[in-house]
């Protein structure tokens, strides 16, 4: 049973709320100004809290902006409850983070139905996005606040690359973000004498290019297509809808951001101190584990050789002498190019 506070002075108001959600089945906290709900709030995390804006000891703008501050509380779901019905101040509420905004009198079906959007809104969220335009729609959707289907379409806004095409280049300015719906992507740098350093690998279900368009700056990478794919292609307007209009979404990207750099510093540990045997195990692991999602015994890296030695960090003759080597050993067979990894624990205890 989902968990309501409401926090209002008026106590016929309070206590009808409190009637009307109770008869839909929802639990009800309740609190007489500002203060009280925060410290109720606190205790109880509710899943979903209704404000007034005029109150005494702490208004509904003080009660967003600390729940805006508590880990625990930041994208609780928030409706503003006020008589003022003027557009600035629902613009006000609005832009201050508010999920949405009932003016006052109200119906009990304008407030169900607020309750019920607002709760659904934060449980999709909360899921994992699937790698499809409809999961990448309703997550657009549900940030920027849009009921319809009109974000994304079907079929609308889907790009086909093909193999060793060029998705964005290094110093463009960016414009859009990229969603994988089908495919395989590398981005890579290359150094003055041309030589080539793989960066990041991406998959069904990745975001691409959202590191510049965070940062307002051009890319500072080049991305390049694996094996065929359909990109999902989202506006910046889109994308900044994503972010400020929802902390949960917000949160969602700096989470990729951090792994993202973390990825990149235990890659350039392993370039910098790792042997040449361990630098192309662990090139190996990495393409199997990325790719190979559903444990497939039979899956095969399908990478040419520069490319392999760009994303190990070893020059190519070194690394084609070292797939030899495993090769002999066992650990892996190449036929045709394709190398299919035959003992996975042995090349994750390869020692340094």
């Amino acid at each position: 049973m989902k968990k309501i506070l409401i926090i209002e002075d008026n106590i016929e108001i309070r206590e009808n709320i409190a009637e009307i959600l109770e008869l839909a089945s929802y639990s009800t906290l309740t609190a007489e100004n500002g203060k009280e709900g925060m410290e109720m709030a606190i205790a109880q995390l509710p899943d979903l809290i209704i404000c007034d804006i005029m109150m005494p000891v702490l208004d509904g703008y003080g009660v967003l902006h600390m729940l805006h501050k508590n880990k625990r509380l930041r994208n609780t779901p928030f409706i503003f409850l006020s008589a003022k019905s003027e557009k600035p101040e629902i613009r006000k509420g609005m832009e201050m983070g508010g999920d949405d905004y009932i003016t006052k009198p109200f119906n009990t079906t304008e407030l169900l139905k607020a309750v019920a959007c607002r709760l659904k809104k934060a449980e999709q969220i909360s899921k994992e996005l699937p790698p499809t335009p409809k999961g990448l729609n309703t997550l657009i959707q549900t940030a920027a606040n849009k009921d319809s289907q009109e974000s994304i379409k079907e079929d609308s806004n889907v790009q086909k690359y093909k193999k060793k095409q060029e998705v964005y280049l290094e110093g463009h300015r960016p414009s859009s973000l990229y969603y994988i719906m089908k495919g395989k992507i590398r981005t890579y740098k290359r150094n003055d004498e041309g030589k080539e350093l793989v960066i990041g690998l991406y998959n069904e279900g990745d975001f691409l290019g959202y590191t510049a368009l965070l940062e307002q700056r051009v890319y500072n990478e080049n991305a390049e297509v694996l094996e065929d794919a359909e990109l999902v292609i989202i506006t910046r307007e889109d994308f900044e809808s994503l972010l400020f209009n929802n902390l949960g979404i917000l949160h969602k990207f700096i989470q990729l951001l951090s792994r993202n750099v973390t990825e990149k510093e235990e890659q350039l540990l392993g370039i910098a101190y790792n042997s040449l045997r361990k630098k192309v195990s662990t090139a190996l692991l990495s393409l199997y584990k990325k790719y190979n999602s559903s444990e497939n015994a039979n899956y095969s890296i399908d990478m040419s050789r520069d490319s392999l030695a760009a994303l190990t960090g070893v020059a190519k003759e070194s690394l084609i002498r070292t797939l030899g080597d495993f090769r002999d050993e066992k650990l892996i067979s190449i036929k045709e190019g394709l190398i299919f990894v035959l003992n996975r624990k042995k090349l994750e205890l390869i020692l340094n």
